[in-house]
């Protein structure tokens, strides 16, 4: 398999899908910031090493000219995805990485042609955000080919690392997204809420700006799309609340103190914990008539996942070279690979 670079290797996800990559027989390259971190690691399992910031261009392209294939995994990638992206563009290397963020995908999105003319996959969220959720939109556009309407979500209790909760600050504070009539808009935080059984017992549930905002919209073409994740009356209380301080919540003064109680206070999931909590992810698809279709399927936790995934995604690529340009991890590998992923189950389908 051709050599590929692994970037934040030595943040909390990185880490573990270095460790699952070296124990399959790869040798990525480990690459970020953090000297210390990323040489310690890399001499651990027996991997090549690069220190570089991506602002740093010069270094960012050198790293990239003897590899096939990125795998961005230090985020938030609101602030890291660009840097990256062009220095897979100017080296004619794919671009993969585990964000969630809508206008990352976005910016992917609007950067197809230059991909294509370059030779390169961009295809960002092949974790938990978005595989199993873009599936399920895949498996109902192909149950309900004329649907107008998707909902997508999921019920998953593992906890958050210390950079998907950094994002989740971040994200708080331009409140929540849907796409109507084929437009991403913005409304106010738990301003959707809905009762959905997700695979394991009716829950109440709120909306969220997950990526399925952007991504399923180019998966299946259907114009108006929302997004799920189970939640409680005091979590919707507290989110409704936000929406009143949003304005002091973008300020970098709280923003930074924020972070900062992040790094200090927040423990994320161990091995036990992750494996003893699955994730319950659901989809309803609707027509102009009223018929609709739902879909569910049981998957690993969130992390256990987006190991999986993604090094499934980098293998299929390097192996097959499939044509370039922008595309969304269900349109890539097909609305049954998440069911191919360890934990997963079948995908229900109900009428």
């Amino acid at each position: 398999m051709p050599p590929w670079l692994l970037y934040g290797a030595n943040g909390y996800t990185g880490e573990l899908i270095a460790r699952e990559a070296v124990r399959r027989g790869m040798k990525p390259l480990l690459a970020g910031r953090s000297k210390q971190k990323i040489e310690k690691l890399a001499a651990e399992l027996g991997c090549p090493s690069a220190v570089f910031d991506l602002e740093d261009h010069t270094a960012l392209v050198g790293a990239l000219s003897n590899v096939a294939a990125v795998l961005h995994c230090a985020g938030p990638f609101s602030a890291t995805a660009r840097s990256m992206m062009q220095g897979c563009l100017a080296t004619h290397v794919h671009y993969f990485d585990i964000t969630g963020e809508i206008p990352v995908f976005e910016l992917a999105h609007s950067v197809h042609e230059k991909a294509r003319r370059s030779g390169i996959l961009m295809c960002p969220g092949v974790g938990f955000d978005v595989v199993p959720t873009d599936c399920l939109a895949l498996a109902l556009k192909q149950a309900l080919p004329d649907a107008t309407h998707l909902a997508l979500g999921f019920d998953s209790r593992s906890g958050l690392s210390k950079g998907t909760a950094k994002t989740t600050v971040e994200m708080a504070t331009d409140g929540a997204k849907v796409r109507r009539d084929g437009t991403i808009v913005s409304v106010p935080l738990a301003s959707q809420t809905r009762r959905i059984d997700f695979g394991n017992g009716e829950r109440l549930a709120v909306g969220i700006p997950w990526g399925d905002v952007s991504t399923a919209y180019y998966t299946t073409g259907i114009p108006n799309i929302e997004v799920f994740t189970a939640s409680t009356p005091k979590a919707i209380a507290q989110m409704r609340r936000t929406n009143l301080f949003r304005g002091v919540l973008r300020t970098r003064f709280v923003q930074w103190l924020a972070k900062y109680s992040i790094d200090r206070r927040l423990q994320p999931p161990n091995q036990a914990q992750r494996d003893s909590n699955p994730s319950f992810v659901w989809g309803e698809a609707r027509n102009a008539a009223g018929k609709t279709v739902a879909a569910r399927v049981v998957t690993a936790n969130g992390y256990a996942l987006t190991i999986a995934s993604s090094l499934g995604i980098i293998s299929r690529v390097l192996e097959t070279q499939p044509a370039p340009g922008f595309i969304t991890p269900g349109l890539l590998m097909g609305a049954d690979f998440v069911t191919s992923l360890p934990g997963s189950s079948q995908i229900r389908l109900d009428a």
